[in-house]
C-alpha cells in the first residue's frame, strides 16, 4: 500500500479490525520509510448483478426497487419497516447466492410474491395485480380463491 505521505509502497500492518458487519477490514499500516501511519479499508469488490426485464433490457439490480415495491404493496398494512427490510435482505441474498451476473426479473418477482404471501395476503394480492398485470376482477377474484384454498 503506498504512503500517502512520501509515496513509498512499503508498509506493515500495526493493526487490523473487522467493521461493518465484517464486510470491510479496517487496516492500520505504518509506512517502512517515514514512519506514517495511515488507514486503510479492505473490502470484496462485487461484480454488480443485472436485471433481466420482460423487453429484454438488461439494467443494474437496485435493492432499493425491490423495497419500494413492497413498500407500495404493503401500504396501510400492518407491516413494519423492519419486516420489509428483512424480506429485501433475504431475496438479496438468494439471489446473490444462485446468479452470479444476470437473473431475470421473473425470477425476483416470484420471490417477492413468495415473501408477501406469507408476511401479508392482502400485500400480496396487492403486489401480484401489479406483477401479473391484472386486466380485470376475475383475475382478483381468481387470486383470492387461491389464497383461500391454500389456508383451508
Amino acid at each position: 500500500m503506498r504512503c500517502p505521505r512520501c509515496k513509498e509502497d512499503n508498509s506493515r500492518v500495526v493493526d487490523s479490525r473487522s467493521v461493518a458487519e465484517r464486510s470491510v477490514i479496517r487496516r492500520r499500516r505504518e509506512c517502512l520509510k517515514c514512519f506514517m501511519r495511515f488507514t486503510t479499508y479492505e473490502r470484496i469488490e462485487e461484480t454488480p448483478l443485472r436485471v433481466i426485464k420482460k423487453s429484454g433490457e438488461r439494467v443494474r439490480f437496485e435493492r432499493g426497487r425491490v423495497l419500494q415495491g413492497m413498500l407500495r404493496a404493503a401500504e396501510k398494512r400492518p407491516v413494519s419497516m423492519e419486516q420489509l427490510e428483512a424480506v429485501t435482505d433475504r431475496i438479496e441474498g438468494q439471489i446473490q447466492g444462485d446468479y452470479d451476473r444476470e437473473v431475470p426479473s421473473s425470477v425476483i418477482g416470484s420471490l417477492i410474491m413468495d415473501e408477501l404471501r406469507e408476511l401479508d395476503q392482502v400485500a400480496y394480492v396487492r403486489f401480484a395485480s401489479v406483477y401479473r398485470e391484472f386486466t380485470d376482477v376475475d383475475q382478483f377474484r381468481d387470486e383470492l380463491e387461491t389464497l383461500e384454498s391454500e389456508g383451508e
